[in-house]
């Protein structure tokens, strides 16, 4: 298990302050600068299940209301909103000095049979041979500055290869469509509820920047913003992430400074455990 991985591990075991009100640390993850939005979709999502019992979350929808300080630590604040006959549904606001950094509502299901179809997993490169990302990153580590280098090309917890990666300073405009490998070899052993916070986390990986694509932009590129607005996830089969899965990503549309990204995820045989919808910031400055 990398330093990493254990440390995301530790970010969502949170400490019970009183009955529905939780702490989690914010430092850790993908950025030193501001929290992950999917750090605090995966916090919010193992609070809930804090207060839940024999069902699982089938799916969960949230908004990011204000940039999350990795300095200081975060409240969950989860509302038992309902507990029916067969769903469950919570609602849990996270807070900063204050103030809501993030809203989302999520809803547990119990176990049922029913009619089943899927869409088929898209036909790429499997994830052998592709380079991970800290060695892609590792090669561009000279074009950025001193004071940010370490944090680029520092180890995270999700493995990822990109099927496609694009050049980070210099990218040609391309297709909107995004498909990348990852996995989290330390979540062997998990339960199925942190399996699917691990997964929250990790959506959010890689989404915004399907709606880039086109206009032959990255995050790495001055003169623009971009930012998480909001983000939705269903969760379809049980989740070993343990395991190599494809998320397959693309951005219908973008315009008015925002672009909508969606993606899905899928086993390495090919079964579809989740799918994911997120709108973000993507403003000329």
């Amino acid at each position: 298990m990398n330093a990493a991985s254990e440390q995301l591990i530790e970010l969502l075991n949170l400490e019970k302050l009183d009955m529905n009100l939780f702490r989690g640390i914010g430092t850790g993850g993908e950025t030193s600068t501001r929290i992950f939005g999917g750090h605090v979709i995966a916090q919010s999502l193992a609070a809930a299940y804090r207060t839940v019992e024999e069902r699982m979350c089938h799916s969960l929808h949230a908004y990011f209301v204000r940039p999350g300080n990795p300095e200081i630590p975060v409240i969950y604040q989860v509302d038992q909103t309902r507990d029916g006959g067969s769903f469950t549904t919570r609602r849990i606001v996270a807070i900063q000095n204050g103030k809501q950094i993030l809203t989302m509502s999520a809803s547990f299901h119990v176990a049922e049979q029913g009619k089943h179809h899927q869409h088929k997993m898209p036909d790429v490169e499997g994830p052998e041979g592709i380079t991970e990302r800290t060695e892609l990153r590792a090669r561009f580590a000279d074009k950025i500055p001193q004071h940010h280098r370490a944090d680029f090309t520092r180890q995270r917890p999700i493995e990822v290869r990109e099927v496609e990666p694009r050049d980070f300073f210099a990218p040609e405009p391309t297709d909107d469509k995004n498909n990348m490998w990852f996995r989290m070899p330390s979540a062997e052993g998990a339960s199925q509820a942190m399996q699917h916070c691990f997964l929250a986390y990790a959506s959010d990986l890689n989404l915004l920047g399907s709606a880039l694509r086109p206009h032959g932009l990255t995050w790495f590129k001055k003169g623009l913003m971009t930012a998480s607005l909001d983000h939705a996830m269903w969760f379809h089969a049980s989740v070993s992430f343990q395991d190599w899965h494809l998320y397959t990503m693309d951005s219908p549309f973008s315009g008015g400074a925002r672009g909508f990204n969606r993606g899905s995820v899928y086993t390495q045989d090919g079964t579809l455990v989740a799918s994911v919808a997120q709108e973000g910031l993507m403003r000329e400055i």
